[in-house]
């Protein structure tokens, strides 16, 4: 089982390699690849040390499965190169999401769509995966009618530069600017770009793709997404209509024996979901259930998961250990 790791000295890419570890993941050869300016750079991965090659090379050497975390363009330029070398490509960028002939994966909700003759299969967006594993079960049970999501987002998602950014604002220093305001004591309404309807790129693939990956399109979904100072991990308020009655506690029963999430929603002892506690972990959080008063059918969520890992590492890896479980690579 040969690896690849495009993207491997990124900040998800980093993350992949403390996954396929603690997940032991059935490799026998590990490639990482980068740009042209990390070539050479050593990257210790389970007690070794290996190279960086370049992307090039990395065709060259006909991985089984590539992991790919570098970017949309990088993705659109290599995924198929790789893909015409044998090798099943994973993305992680949004390149291929809503690519008609591509299959976009949560495994835990419709990886029984892939087949050996997928050889690049999308990720999708890390708000969109931590949602749709805690709110596929309810599609299943009860039917969604619409759902009206608030998201809080670590600043994780934009990357390294968003880190530094924030430690620089903390401690009081002048330097290099993810976004076009502050962070620090900050919320920025404000993540990706403005599209002409008014919303974000970032608020229309929660649209898109939860209309994708459940395969249905009469789903109404709105959204709002905000950028706050925070590392752990992603939140999110889901107001969601179903089609059918149910009860609170049908739901967290329902929750509750799903795999990936944890359900955690106790006002009593003040247990609910936070990204300081969802950091490094790879589950989905649920909690703050309750009715909505307001509207008939209806119910409000809070939804926490850690964005690098289940929203893009995990999930990415967890698509490959499909694929060998099926002895497609």
């Amino acid at each position: 089982m040969k690896v690849a790791l495009v993207g491997a000295t990124g900040m998800v890419g980093q993350v992949m390699l403390k996954v396929l570890a603690e997940r032991n993941f059935p490799l026998t050869e590990f490639i990482p690849v980068a740009s042209e300016r990390s070539v050479g750079k050593k990257i210790t991965f389970q007690e070794k040390s290996y190279t960086v090659v370049g992307l090039s090379t990395a065709v060259e050497m006909k991985a089984d499965v590539a992991l790919f975390s570098a970017g949309g363009e990088t993705s659109l330029e290599w995924a198929p190169k790789f893909a015409t070398a044998g090798t099943t490509v994973i993305d992680n960028s949004s390149a291929w999401r809503m690519d008609t002939t591509k299959k976009l994966v949560i495994p835990e909700i419709n990886a029984d769509q892939l087949t050996p003759k997928d050889k690049i299969i999308a990720n999708p967006n890390c708000s969109t995966i931590q949602m749709l594993v805690a709110l596929a079960p309810l599609q299943d049970k009860y039917g969604i009618k619409r759902l009206v999501i608030s998201t809080y987002q670590s600043i994780t998602g934009t990357g390294v530069k968003a880190v530094q950014q924030l430690e620089n604002e903390y401690e009081g220093k002048q330097g290099e600017m993810a976004y076009p305001y502050p962070i620090h004591r900050n919320a920025i309404p404000h993540c990706d770009n403005f599209q002409e309807n008014g919303y974000t790129k970032e608020e229309m693939k929660l649209v898109k793709e939860t209309h994708k990956i459940l395969s249905d399109d009469s789903i109404g979904v709105t959204a709002t997404a905000i950028r706050i100072p925070v590392v752990g991990g992603h939140s999110e308020s889901v107001n969601v209509q179903l089609k059918k009655e149910a009860s609170v506690q049908e739901i967290q029963t329902l929750l509750n024996q799903t795999p990936g999430v944890i359900v955690q929603d106790n006002p009593d002892t003040n247990t609910y979901p936070m990204p300081i506690y969802a950091e490094g972990k790879n589950d989905v959080f649920v909690g703050r259930i309750r009715k909505d008063f307001s509207q008939e059918n209806t119910f409000n969520l809070w939804i926490v998961s850690d964005n690098l890992r289940k929203g893009a590492a995990t999930n990415t890896i967890q698509i490959a250990e499909y694929l060998v479980a099926q002895g497609w690579v």
